[in-house]
């Protein structure tokens, strides 16, 4: 059988007895139940979306300073587009080794296991 759910379904009619069950994938990440196992399987998604919206947006302030044919307006936007890219990025890397830093001061391994 096919698993295509990330949790255990029964469905059954109580008319004729009939019961059936589906289960999860294998080695389902989020199957922990708690909302620490959520966030450290769900912390290197997101690392790697920001870097993917970085690079996209780089590329997207590039093309916008290419094609302002001389617009001081358009200029300054894809200037501005990149700065601010450029800015939530680092806003994103200062917080990961800021949590970094607070578990090892206080010495929580399980901070350093779970970026990893």
């Amino acid at each position: 059988m096919e698993k295509i759910f990330a949790q255990s379904l029964n469905i059954g009619d109580p008319a004729d007895g009939a019961q059936y069950t589906f289960n999860g994938p294998d080695n389902f990440a989020f199957g922990t139940g708690n909302i620490g196992g959520i966030v450290g399987a769900a912390v290197p998604y997101v690392f790697a979306f920001a870097g993917i919206g970085l690079l996209l947006m780089i590329i997207s302030s590039g093309f916008t300073m290419m094609l302002s044919a001389g617009d001081a307006k358009k200029l300054e936007a894809g200037k501005g587009r990149l700065t601010q890219s450029v800015v939530g990025f680092l806003i994103i890397f200062a917080a990961y080794w800021i949590v970094q830093i607070v578990g090892t001061i206080f010495g929580w391994e399980s901070i350093g296991t779970s970026f990893q």
